[in-house]
């Protein structure tokens, strides 16, 4: 048993107090939380218990530990409230696991003292928050029901095959898609989104992009999603997910018929999915689509360099300014390294008519690479941005459109650029 677990004075106790109504909910307070989500405390102090349970209000239920608290994760969403004795390593690595296969658990610490140490660890398990006593009653029930909002999203997830119709494979593999870029604010989602639609408009097969940026990804919010599944609950699925539930996991961009897989909700999770986890979800998710388009990250890591190796084609966006170009010329020599070929890299110079004094051409010859697009810089790019929608359908006829309906073009066979009457396509159903 940690010290922290007889330190009562930090919460206003001590080991002879008993919970009063000194400790009862403040008037005024809404304690309900979003979408009936359920709410809970655990700590091994009976007295902890009571006054963490008494400063959320009626209807908490109670556990001595998490593993008296896990026969009822089967109530649903639910948001878990850690008493201090749950801050050891051991009931960490518990809710480590909890995160990784219930995403529908929600989990806050709240300690006698907070370290750095123990911050890092608690959001590296998975845990939402953390809070340190002496506890302010109104942040503690603020900040369950932000954690409760954000399961609210969480549905069920599928349970196999059968649920579902079942997604025919016809033996060919989809091609993947990494657009990378060296530099931040280079243009690389916006690339990635534009690519992506345009080409769900034009193959006669489905088309996924996948949010890789896992940290902060942006993918949801520039196609103005509301995803109900995330590439987390995709990886915590992994040793039974199959092409019909990978399928069922997809939020679908009605204007387009692109099928996404977002980045996680919240960053912590980034550190729980594997370059290996990735590449796995990638080969399966091609088996059934003709594209899988990926927004990676600007930086080299575990995740991104697996998924550059299994790419088929990598492009690399870059902005007309000293800074960008360097750090280009840097990454193609770190994929050089990774015997990566020259072949499968294709250039696009964002805000290529930019007055900065700096020529396409020679861009061209320092990074010994040729432009597969040039966009243009246009207005309708922020603006198409904040809208969420696409450039290639809001300014359809705009200057950035064309480039990106020409950089799809390099990547659609004859057969399969098809054309289709209707901008709203459905795989199955």
């Amino acid at each position: 048993m940690i010290e922290e677990l007889n330190d009562f004075s930090s919460f206003g106790l001590d080991e002879h107090s008993s919970v009063g109504s000194d400790t009862a909910v403040a008037p005024g307070v809404d304690t309900r939380l979003p979408n009936g989500a359920a709410l809970a405390v655990v700590d091994a102090d009976q007295a902890v218990r009571d006054y963490l349970a008494n400063q959320l209000g009626e209807g908490v239920a109670a556990a001595a530990s998490m593993a008296e608290l896990e026969t009822r994760f089967g109530m649903g969403p639910i948001v878990v409230v850690l008493g201090p004795s749950c801050a050891a390593p051991s009931d960490l690595a518990v809710v480590e696991r909890w995160t990784r296969t219930n995403p529908e658990v929600g989990s806050i610490l709240v300690t006698s003292e907070l370290t750095t140490t123990l911050l890092q660890t608690a959001l590296r398990a998975g845990v939402k928050d953390v809070i340190s006593a002496p506890i302010d009653q109104i942040q503690l029930i603020d900040t369950v029901g932000r954690v409760a909002e954000g399961l609210s999203v969480a549905k069920p997830m599928p349970s196999g095959p059968g649920e579902s119709e079942s997604i025919e494979v016809d033996g060919t593999e989809g091609r993947i898609i990494s657009v990378f870029s060296t530099k931040g604010g280079s243009g690389k989602s916006v690339t990635a989104t534009n690519l992506a639609v345009a080409l769900a408009r034009r193959s006669d097969k489905p088309v996924v992009l996948i949010d890789a940026h896992l940290q902060f990804g942006d993918v949801a919010v520039m196609l103005k999603l509301q995803p109900q599944h995330t590439v987390v609950d995709a990886i915590s699925q992994l040793d039974r997910l199959d092409v019909t539930m990978a399928h069922d996991l997809m939020t679908v961009h009605e204007e387009s018929g692109l099928m996404v897989l977002p980045a996680p909700l919240e960053p912590a999770f980034a550190d729980q999915i594997s370059g290996a986890q990735m590449v796995q979800l990638v080969h399966l998710v091609r088996s059934f689509a003709g594209h899988v388009v990926l927004d990676m990250p600007a930086f080299f890591i575990d995740v991104v360099l697996s998924l550059l190796e299994a790419s088929d084609d990598i492009i690399l966006v870059a902005g007309l300014d000293i800074p960008n170009i360097k750090n280009v010329k840097l990454g193609l020599s770190t994929l050089a390294l990774l015997d990566i070929p020259r072949e499968k890299l294709h250039l696009v110079l964002n805000r290529a008519d930019s007055k900065v004094k700096l020529d396409v051409g020679e861009v061209e010859k320092t990074l010994q690479i040729q432009a597969a697009a040039h966009v243009p810089s246009d207005v309708t790019v922020p603006i198409s941005v904040n809208k969420g929608s696409p450039v290639v359908i809001s300014s359809a006829k705009s200057g950035v459109a064309r480039a990106f309906e020409q950089l799809a073009g390099r990547f659609l066979d004859g057969a399969a650029a098809v054309e289709k009457t209707s901008t709203r396509r459905k795989f199955f159903g």
